[in-house]
């Protein structure tokens, strides 16, 4: 279903009486035609299976969605607070929006699947072609609580980002806030992939027919309830089915004796218990003391009893995660428990200081082992020393979920370890029994590992050396398509500058040899996944983290970040690593490279050229240097040629296409040579816009480069130009990647203006290199005389034609050049000079193509 059809759907759905109470795969629908459709239940998951969701479809929808609950005035919170249940407050939406922004669902995903693209068969070692990838279970059956508004959505998230089309089933007593949410999700994905993947149904538990239907085709179901709820559903959960239980669980708090005379740890154990009136399965039932003293236990039970006394009473209505008043099912249970324990005071078993008004009771209790409380306020105190836990609490340890602790940090280390023995499944503090954090495990186990099968394929070394990601060969990537303004770099610094401490922990500044220095943030995760993204692409390369020594040889410091990057990179893959930076000292660094037997080279061209040529008598008897990975510039086709026949290199390659603020852009295959690279299509979406106009160009024409990053946790980069020109190269490329495939046409800048032409730095280089025949490196220097502009075509001595011969290339060979100097307008200069003389980037050591020094 497109997303013009699931609007439409959505729009047009009847909410009345024997009504669309169902979504199903972007539509509305009654129940006759679910029940149908539940009849062929099989073949629609078979369908929505056969296409893969990216996570990165899931990842946008649910940050869109996140943007729009948490603001008060936006439309879609206003449609579904409508659908909210009775007395709940739309707060909730904005909790819920809260949990399903790109920064929280980003962190669940690395923490629980270890990656931000899980799905991907990337290498599990780079040094084997082993590929594995967490993959969809397929069809998830989740059953819903009817006690939790926000569960039921949240679940069904937790199905998409493993991939899976997930049906569910809420109470009919609900409201169909869970059908309208999924639907506002499906409608913020243009692909239509997330309706293909989410079918809701409202029924009751009654209606076992339906339920079959359900889960017999399912790989996984999820249950939220009691134990009678789950052995409803396990009745229907065929052989070989993953059974997920979330059930109710047991929580308690645990006082040693320091802790439990201190007002405020009364004060925080207070708070555990009054908030959400002890509903939540974290709330804490039982007070255990690490005491054998029976009096101890009731002196304590009625100074706690004092603290709830002193506490504001309970809400009277249902509201955000809170329960109201007992029903009288509730009332009954809290009566005879507190009548029982009150008899047994006669038996000095027992001590109960409660509420006249029945709000609230501690009850205090010399036996030990875990007895569940009736809750709203209903709190047990009991005895239990520290060595007899294990044996006390073991045989619930099925129900057991939080330990709130109090006590000194020597206490809390050894207790901590004791509880987790015990069966307890997460320790807090006492006060924030109820807290969590993104990516927490729930009853021990992450859910999306639980939704989620960990797969592998095995490939041939030989064939599959240079393919990082099998999914680069077997399907391209599709992104969210690019909205938005075009950025330039002056739209990115104010914002780089504001970014949250949270997303701003990793700074970089550029080269600086376009301009001035620009800075760009990162967080850790996004740094993370770009250095996985550039290692995959220098496998791509060639590069063989087996064989391969190399020297790391990029410039270090100033917070330029390319040495680190691919310190990074070499650390991911495994390979051999000299990190000796680019240095002054080029016969130190030669005889580094000699002494320790590197044959791959990491960096700089310009820096390359010198090192190789400084000391070339020692490399070339060397003879251990094959390859080299350059970065930043170019080596033109005429120094290649050079490396190969003077110093016996084989492969020279570039290392990566990228920016300091984006990141790794694209990469070079074993097919691809000169500027051709492949765009890292599951980091960024590539625009090639029209030098003039906002608008694309033909297919083959060159343009701007437009990138949108996608990835990115932090900085949010969408449609930036980033000043280079380039190509789209048609067709897929040799080596069978589906990734697209550009090539770099130079930068906006290389076009300057001088005596009243347009000149093309790139062009004046081509002339230089096929038809002058230079060998060595070229910058080109503006100035303004007393009688015309001079245009200084500066060029490396060493590898240099004669002067005037290569003058007269660029006369005859460049016309507007040529009419610019015989109209008078412009002085031609050829000045050969010692390539350590041409102007570079102080933080990079990028040679600079012009230098305008026109003022």
């Amino acid at each position: 279903m497109t997303v013009t059809e699931t609007k439409a759907a959505y729009e047009h759905h009847d909410d009345g009486a024997g009504a669309a109470h169902h979504y199903w795969q972007g539509a509305f629908i009654g129940d006759e035609e679910a029940g149908r459709r539940l009849a062929e239940l099989p073949a629609a998951v078979e369908a929505a299976l056969a296409t893969v969701l990216e996570t990165e479809t899931v990842l946008a929808a649910c940050d869109a969605l996140a943007t729009a609950l948490r603001d008060p005035a936006h439309p879609v919170r206003a449609r579904l607070a409508a659908h909210l249940p009775e007395g709940e407050d739309p707060a909730v939406l904005a909790e819920l929006g809260g949990l399903l922004g790109r920064r929280e669902l980003t962190r669940k995903l690395r923490r629980e699947l270890g990656s931000a693209t899980p799905g991907r068969l990337d290498r599990a070692d780079p040094r084997e072609t082993v590929y594995e990838a967490w993959a969809p279970v397929g069809l998830v059956a989740h059953i819903a609580p009817g006690n939790a508004a926000t569960v039921a959505p949240l679940s069904i998230v937790e199905g998409l980002l493993a991939g899976n089309v997930n049906i569910l089933k809420t109470s009919s007593a609900d409201t169909l806030l869970t059908q309208h949410l999924m639907a506002e999700l499906a409608a913020l994905d243009p692909s239509g992939a997330l309706a293909a993947r989410v079918l809701v149904l409202r029924f009751p538990s009654a209606r076992q027919e339906w339920l079959r239907l359900m889960c017999a085709p399912a790989d996984a179901v999820a249950v939220w309830g009691g134990e009678g709820a789950v052995e409803g559903v396990a009745a229907h959960v065929p052989a070989g089915c993953r059974l997920v239980e979330w059930g109710h669980r047991i929580s308690f708090a645990y006082l040693t004796g320091d802790a439990w005379s201190d007002s405020v740890t009364l004060g925080a154990l207070a708070d555990d218990v009054c908030l959400h009136e002890q509903q939540a399965c974290s709330s804490p039932q039982v007070v255990y003391l690490d005491t054998e003293d029976e009096a101890e236990v009731f002196a304590f039970a009625e100074r706690f009893a004092a603290v709830l006394a002193a506490r504001p009473a309970a809400v009277t209505a249902a509201s955000a995660g809170e329960a109201g008043e007992p029903d009288p099912a509730e009332e009954a249970e809290l009566t005879t428990t507190e009548l029982v324990a009150r008899l047994e005071e006669h038996l000095g078993l027992t001590r109960v200081f409660a509420a006249p008004d029945g709000s609230w009771r501690v009850m205090a209790d010399t036996r030990s082992p875990l007895t569940a409380s009736p809750l709203h306020r209903s709190v047990w105190v009991k005895p239990l020393p520290r060595e007899r836990m294990i044996a006390t609490l073991r045989p619930m340890r099925r129900y057991l979920q939080t330990a709130g602790l109090a006590g000194s940090r020597t206490d809390i280390a050894e207790l901590s370890r004791t509880a987790l023995a015990a069966g307890v499944t997460r320790v807090t503090p006492v006060g924030a029994m109820l807290e969590s954090y993104a990516g927490e495990p729930h009853d021990g186990v992450y859910a999306l590992q639980r939704y989620s099968r960990r797969v592998a394929v095995q490939a041939d070394p030989d064939r599959f050396a240079t393919t990082a990601c099998l999914d680069d060969l077997a399907r391209p990537v599709v992104l969210p398509r690019p909205a938005g303004p075009l950025l330039g770099k002056e739209d990115v610094q104010e914002p780089a500058r504001e970014l949250a401490r949270a997303d701003a922990e990793l700074y970089f500044r550029s080269g600086g040899s376009t301009g001035a220095p620009a800075l760009s943030v990162f967080s850790y995760d996004d740094y993370d996944t770009q250095m996985h993204a550039a290692a995959r692409g220098l496998l791509a390369a060639g590069y063989d983290p087996v064989g391969d020594r190399t020297a790391n040889l990029f410039y270090c410091g100033g917070m330029y970040g390319s040495f680190i990057s691919f310190f990074s990179v070499l650390e991911r893959l495994g390979g051999v690593q000299l990190p000796l930076s680019a240095g002054p000292d080029h016969r130190a660094t030669a005889q580094a490279l000699i002494d320790h037997g590197a044959d791959t080279l990491f960096g700089m061209p310009s820096y390359l050229w010198q090192l190789l040529h400084a000391e070339a008598d020692a490399l070339r008897a060397y003879g251990g240097l094959r390859k080299v990975f350059y970065g930043g510039e170019h080596f033109t086709q005429e120094q290649q040629r050079t490396l190969k026949d003077t110093f016996g290199i084989e492969v020279v390659r570039s290392i990566t296409y990228g920016s300091t603020d984006l990141g790794p852009l694209g990469y070079q295959c074993t097919e691809s040579s000169g500027g051709v690279h492949h765009l890292h299509a599951d980091l960024h979406t590539m625009e090639i816009l029209d030098l003039a106009e906002d608008r694309p160009v033909a297919p083959g024409e060159t343009g701007r480069l437009v990138f949108t990053t996608h990835a990115r946790r932090g900085q949010q980069l969408g449609r930036y130009v980033i000043g280079d020109l380039g190509r789209e190269i048609p067709g897929r490329c040799p080596c069978g990647r589906h990734a697209p495939r550009f090539e770099l046409r130079g930068r906006t800048g290389d076009v300057m203006r001088v005596a009243t032409y347009f000149l093309n730095h790139r062009r004046i280089l081509t002339l230089a290199e096929e038809r002058g025949g230079l060998r060595g490196e070229l910058q080109i220097r503006l100035d303004r005389t007393d009688a015309c502009e001079r245009l200084t075509v500066r060029v490396e001595r060493a590898g240099a034609p004669d002067p005037q011969r290569l003058r007269d290339v660029f006369l005859t060979g460049y016309p507007e050049l040529g009419s610019a100097v015989t109209e008078g307008l412009l002085d031609l200069v050829v000045e050969p000079v010692d390539g350590a003389s041409l102007d570079r980037s102080p933080t990079s050591g990028k040679l600079l193509a012009v230098v305008d020094a026109r003022r």
